[in-house]
């Protein structure tokens, strides 16, 4: 949850009200204790800001391990330069990982008000209780219980003010003292014999002990460091692995590219992502999300080179930019002003593009480099679904199409009436019209223009029942020239009406010959005659509504005289 912008006006004010005079108070009444030895205090900095560059995460509160470092630096030089040096730590840390940059800029003050407690307070105890500065611990057992109890104070403090700061300033409502805290716990306990150590050892060897003792510790961290890495690359893998198994399992194309970017979201700082397809010597877009919201495909295609998404397809590699201004002058139509950081990737399948994902946020530096790899796997996994779910797409289509006509066949028709009324017996739909048509004299138009000409028929017949129909109902082929109309929540009066209008339109307008046998183009008016049945006053169960309206047909319509329509009569 963001911080407000009034608690973090109140941030700065604590700050400057506390530890300006918190540090004046500590150099008057506890100065440093050194004796110009400015080498040393310097090499004691350094190994400071060498160990804060390397910190822990817990809960997007930055711990580093200063611990250590912080008591040798108390025990030889005191109070001050010991503070000095923690809020030193504290910039340099913030600083590297570039949160003044990010729009976090309370968290400087905050972090620094963090460790000037614990120091001052610590350090205060630490000499109510008869500690001394400059004490020889490796002989006097008593300054060493002194010295294990000021870290042990420093530690718990830091502990209940981060608790604070989560629940009061983060309004963070989980539970502190999960897995995090006790790995930091425990690595304290590791640290402290050498922070211990490294101030013994200062008394015997001088600036030589930063070297046994310091360089070895800095040199762990970073073997620490690119564990945790690795470990992290390692997370982010095994994820692609699972948003690529559960892509495969998706058949529908919107399907997969709504689970795609609803992963990479979850991965990844996204504010907005677009999905572009190579489409000739075009790339267009296919896909638009602006702050969540799906948006109008309404962009101009771009060419190679063209933008950032044309500069990735043609040059088939990704690119990241962590600020505005790397990447101003290669913008082109549809980034956002607010974008900062972007990751371009080419999409490949076989071998060839097939299309570019882009990925935006309002935050500078938002992507890490290697997550270049882990999204570049996610789009190999994503052209293989999409293409997958095209082919199914297309079969699909095929199996549920007339070939010629194009409208929906037989097997769909029947699964979708059944579909219909197990609607109707759940109370989803209160009446289902079916409509049978017939052409009359079919054999005669085959005989008299050919068979292909009786397919023109049958196709432009198609057309015409299809726009009257539009979205009222499903339209599909029944047999040869036989075709069917369902019509759900509609009654048996608007469906006689919808028929007579079917009757009219095949009628009243010749249907138009471009293939007879004597090939020349000719005009030929037929007729058809219509059945309609309604379900439930008609029949109760599919299989009767296709019975009743066909009785209708052949009963009512074709022995009456053909071309007419007639409504099912029990």
């Amino acid at each position: 949850m963001p911080v407000k912008p009034q608690v973090q006006k109140t941030i700065f004010l604590v700050w400057f009200l506390l530890v300006p005079a918190g540090l004046w108070y500590t150099y008057i009444h506890y100065p440093p204790h050194f004796t110009g030895n400015w080498v040393d205090i310097l090499a004691f900095l350094l190994l400071t800001l060498a160990v804060a560059s390397m910190p822990i995460v817990i809960n997007d509160m930055f711990i580093f391990l200063i611990q250590w470092v912080a008591l040798a630096t108390f025990l030889k030089f005191g109070l001050f330069v010991e503070i000095l040096f923690a809020q030193a730590a504290v910039i340099s840390l913030l600083v590297r990982l570039r949160i003044l940059k990010n729009g976090q800029l309370f968290r400087l003050p905050l972090n620094l008000i963090m460790f000037f407690i614990v120091s001052f307070v610590s350090g205060i105890i630490y000499f109510l209780i008869g500690g001394e500065t400059g004490s020889s611990l490796s002989h006097d057992r008593h300054a060493l219980m002194l010295a294990v109890v000021y870290a042990v104070l420093s530690y718990l403090l830091n502990q209940i003010i981060i608790s604070f700061n989560l629940f009061f300033i983060y309004k963070r409502k989980e539970s502190y003292f999960g897995k995090d805290f006790f790995v930091e716990t425990i690595t304290t306990l590791i640290t402290l014999p050498i922070g211990i150590m490294l101030y013994i050892l200062y008394k015997q060897v001088g600036i030589l002990a930063i070297v046994f003792v310091g360089i070895p510790f800095v040199s762990l961290s970073i073997v620490f460091n690119l564990y945790y890495s690795s470990q992290k690359i390692n997370a982010y893998l095994q994820k692609a692995a699972e948003i690529g198994h559960q892509l495969a399992e998706r058949l529908n194309v919107n399907d997969v590219i709504h689970l795609f970017i609803q992963k990479l979201s979850e991965m990844l700082p996204v504010d907005y992502a677009y999905i572009l397809e190579v489409s000739g010597d075009e790339l267009k877009l296919i896909r638009r999300i602006e702050s969540g919201t799906v948006m109008a495909n309404d962009v101009k295609p771009l060419k190679k080179n063209e933008g950032i998404s044309g500069m990735v397809w043609a040059k088939r590699k990704a690119f990241l930019f962590s600020a505005k201004m790397e990447w101003r002058g290669l913008v082109s139509g549809y980034i956002p002003s607010d974008v900062e950081s972007i990751l371009c990737v080419p999409i490949v399948s076989s071998k060839k593009v097939t299309g570019v994902l882009l990925l935006a946020s309002k935050k500078k530096r938002a992507y890490e480099k290697f997550q270049h790899m882990i999204i570049d796997i996610l789009c190999s996994h994503f052209a293989v679904a999409m293409e997958n779910a095209r082919h199914y797409e297309q079969t699909k289509r095929q199996s549920e199409r007339c070939a010629l006509t194009k409208l929906y066949n037989y097997r769909y028709f029947e699964n979708m009436l059944t579909e219909e009324f197990e609607k109707m017996t759940g109370f989803e739909r209160e009446t289902l019209s079916l409509i049978i048509l017939d052409i009359d004299h079919f054999k005669e138009v085959n005989d008299t223009y050919g068979h292909q000409s009786g397919n023109e028929i049958l196709i432009e017949l198609a057309n015409r029942v299809s726009k009257l129909v539009g979205a009222r109902g499903t339209v599909a082929r029944y047999g040869g020239e036989e075709f069917v109309v369902l019509l759900p929540d509609t009654s048996k009066e608007e469906a006689y009406q919808m028929a007579e209008h079917i009757r009219q339109s095949v009628a009243n307008w010749p249907f138009t010959l471009q293939q007879s046998l004597d090939q020349k183009q000719q005009q030929v008016r037929i007729t058809a005659s219509i059945g309609v049945a309604t379900a439930p006053e008609d029949a109760e169960d599919a299989l009767a509504l296709i019975r009743h309206a066909d009785r209708a047909l052949y009963v009512g319509a074709k022995r009456a005289g053909r071309n007419r329509v007639a409504e099912y009569v029990k």
